[in-house]
């Protein structure tokens, strides 16, 4: 329907038998979104309330402009350090709250702006940039430096080291100084282990909950107050009004370059979800469309007092298998938070501080991928390096320089394949039709005077030269060739460095009465080398429609005949 926001359009042709499925799944959602929405705004640094502002609003954003029906937003344990590592830089050494809320608020706009004018410049394809090792090695080094943080706040005390190294130190040495609160210790990792055997073997318990209320629980029962535990306190009553963000001239640069960082990683999470849900659901992904609602999520939540979000894989999952059939179940979530942030403030003051902490960290469990890893390591070496060299970017630099090593080091991956593409020798296989890599079958026939080369890349400035030596080192070989083929059809582009290169290779192996030619070019590729001029130099026979026509050329003109492996090639 031209012109009605996704979500709005769904509401419009909903099916009554629908309301009983979307109520009851956010009613579940629910019980996830409360305590993890705490738990992620204070590993961002921020008061747990400003946890709960980010998932009504963005629920009730998505609920409108969200193109897909079950997509889950909210905030999320891989934009959490981001966010802090923005946020606490521009906070006064006071460390006032106040600003660090309006600090993220302002984050939270940027962030939708540069994905509301990426959704309707159609750059989606930006969550290309990370490639999947890239992006295995910065989430598992987003889940080392998230595990470390959280470290202290689980052992009942804090540090006010920065960085996974000195953070590690820190923690060393107040272990040794006695700061460790047993009965934090207990109720952190009490917490973790009932979460992970929870979702292991009841995956249908909604573990956070279970978890939340036997610490809230063991809090009154066993006065774990009285025993140095902190608590989270009451929650501040009601909602927060409109409130544009107050922040200084000079917090503007970092913090759009924050905003760029994490509108990256958003991106690549929401197409990859987006993706994944759709599939099973026989939608189709429109993927500028999520980076617009997306981006209009952040902007509702950033006016009122949230910080930025994203899409949640984990929640998307638990809304599913409740039964969620349309946006209607974020609806459903955001008024049933709306009403005990009205209703019931104190709902969580006995909430032990720890118990956060182990929802935090067993988040962040997921985020790691060993096998991943591993997996690499067994199918592409190179890649695996490049997934290392992305986890130490984020464990040893921090998150905002870690995701900017991730991007780099994902297009220098594809700048390297180019610069270096594949090249080989073909040969002639009996039994088999056309003309295959020597290197898969060292037993290929081959014609004597004929060097039949493949190079598995477009031309251009960066792998001309490269080119250009591979040619040359076949001419230098004894008995040298009358010619060289090259099986163009993976040449899909020359650019005016290529040319001018083509032209002096053409001229050296002319003087050195060998002719280079070219089969399967492409007829893009075959005008821009006329409009380049390099017909002045190649003659018209120098180009041959198919690999077949130009060996029949070069028989028929040497009269050579296909020649085993192991004999020295001669001309006849």
């Amino acid at each position: 329907m031209p012109g009605v926001p996704p979500g709005l359009a769904t509401l419009r042709g909903y099916r009554r038998e629908w309301l009983a499925k979307d109520v009851v799944a956010g009613v579940v959602l629910t019980t996830l979104l409360v305590p993890q929405g705490m738990a992620y705004a204070e590993l961002a640094g921020l008061p747990p309330i400003t946890g709960l502002y980010t998932s009504v609003l963005c629920l009730l954003a998505y609920a409108v402009a969200g193109p897909s029906r079950i997509l889950v937003l909210g905030p999320d344990s891989s934009l959490g350090p981001m966010i802090a590592a923005t946020v606490l830089p521009l906070v006064v050494a006071d460390g006032d709250s106040g600003r660090a809320v309006a600090l993220a608020s302002a984050l939270a706009l940027m962030v939708g702006a540069i994905m509301i004018l990426a959704g309707v410049a159609r750059l989606g394809f930006v969550a290309d940039l990370i490639s999947k090792p890239t992006m295995i090695g910065y989430m598992n080094g987003l889940a080392l430096t998230i595990l470390v943080g959280q470290l202290p706040k689980l052992c009942g005390f804090s540090t006010d080291a920065d960085g996974v190294i000195d953070e590690v130190g820190a923690f060393v040495r107040a272990l040794g100084d006695g700061e460790l609160v047993a009965a934090a210790l207990a109720v952190g990792a009490g917490g973790i282990v009932l979460i992970l055997l929870l979702q292991r073997l009841l995956p249908k318990v909604p573990a956070v909950l279970v978890m939340v209320v036997l610490a809230i629980g063991a809090a009154v029962a066993f006065d774990l107050a009285g025993r140095g535990v902190r608590m989270v306190g009451r929650l501040p009553e009601g909602f927060p009004p409109f409130t544009v963000p107050d922040i200084r001239w000079d917090d503007v640069g970092p913090l759009v370059a924050g905003a760029l960082g994490i509108a990256v990683v958003s991106l690549a999470d929401a197409v990859s979800n987006a993706s994944a849900f759709a599939a099973r659901t026989g939608q189709e992904v429109r993927g500028n469309g999520e980076m617009v609602a997306i981006g209009s999520a952040n902007a509702a939540a950033g006016l009122f007092q949230g910080f930025p979000l994203s899409t949640s894989g984990s929640r998307t999952a638990v809304a599913e298998r409740a039964g969620a059939k349309t946006q209607l179940t974020g609806l459903v979530g955001a008024t049933l938070i709306l009403l005990m942030l009205v209703l019931l403030p104190g709902l969580f003051r006995n909430l032990p501080q720890p118990a956060l902490a182990a929802v935090v960290i067993t988040a962040s469990l997921s985020l790691a991928d060993v096998p991943g890893t591993a997996r690499l390591w067994r199918q592409r070496q190179a890649e695996f390096w490049l997934c290392i060299a992305a986890f130490l970017g984020v464990a040893l630099l921090g998150v905002l320089d870690g995701i900017a090593i991730a991007v780099g080091l994902s297009i220098l991956n594809v700048f390297r394949r180019a610069w270096w593409p594949y090249r080989t020798v073909l040969g002639r296989v009996p039994g088999l039709e056309g003309y295959h890599d020597v290197r898969s079958h060292p037993g290929a026939e081959h014609l004597p005077g004929l060097v039949l080369l493949r190079f598995d890349a477009p031309l251009f400035f960066a792998n001309a030269k490269s080119f250009r030596d591979e040619v040359l080192r076949h001419a230098r070989t004894e008995p040298p060739p009358r010619q060289i083929l090259i099986a163009a059809e993976p040449v899909t582009d020359v650019d005016t460095t290529a040319a001018d290169v083509l032209e002096e290779l053409d001229e050296t192996l002319e003087e050195a009465g060998i002719a280079l030619v070219f089969a399967e070019l492409k007829d893009p590729v075959r005008r821009k080398i006329e409009r380049y001029g390099l017909t002045r130099t190649f003659a018209p026979d120098s180009f041959y429609p198919t690999v077949e026509s130009a060996v029949a050329a070069f028989r028929a003109d040497s009269g050579a005949r296909w020649a085993a492996a192991d004999r020295q090639p001669t001309a006849e």
